[in-house]
């Protein structure tokens, strides 16, 4: 049998997953800013679109509406970049 400590209830995975996104946003701009990273990459926007989603996530459930909105206008943002950069023919 597996110990119930093991099992998050529903508002502890909320936050855990708020946390993993902020943590994906903040380490997205940390490397960028550290130039261990570039913006023309698809791993930048990859660390945005999961930031995006744990927050839009958590947003939905704390129905915290103004978190929703901005997080998913940076999602959408993070994989329309994803997509021009994969999509870029090589030169």
């Amino acid at each position: 049998m597996v110990p119930d400590y093991l099992f998050l209830s529903g508002d502890q995975m909320s936050s855990t997953i708020g946390w993993v996104g902020s943590i994906a946003y903040l380490l997205a701009y940390l490397l960028l800013s550290l130039n261990k990273l570039k913006a023309e990459r698809p791993l930048y926007h990859l660390l945005n679109m999961i930031g995006a989603l744990g927050l839009i996530l958590h947003a939905l459930d704390l129905k915290d509406y103004p978190n929703l909105v901005v997080n998913l206008a940076w999602g959408i943002i993070a994989v329309t970049a994803a997509v021009f950069i994969i999509r870029k023919p090589s030169k």
